[in-house]
């Protein structure tokens, strides 16, 4: 399943979280799609992956919570989207 974690800083600085990031993997059972470090407040970091079960993403939250505030939240790409729109409306 496609999940996206919404990260906003809340701890360390700029420069502790990307030596964070450099020296961290993503877990096993999470498949990384995507990535993106902005140059906003909220959120700071969008991270797309997929994951089978909820233990890895939990593993996700905990590692980054001192220094994000981490949102996790199930996604679908747009094309499959748009044609579960088109069954619900036929049915």
């Amino acid at each position: 399943m496609l999940f996206v974690a919404l990260l906003k800083a809340k701890g360390g600085t700029a420069e502790s979280r990307i030596a964070h990031r450099a020296g961290w993997q993503y877990p096993e059972g999470v498949r990384n799609v995507s990535e993106y470090w902005l140059q906003t407040a909220d959120p700071t970091v969008v991270s797309v992956f997929e994951a089978d079960s909820i233990a890895p993403i939990m593993a996700v939250a905990t590692e980054w919570g001192d220094e994000f505030d981490v949102a996790v939240v199930p996604a679908i790409a747009g094309e499959d989207g748009l044609e579960l729109a088109k069954q619900a409306m036929q049915g």
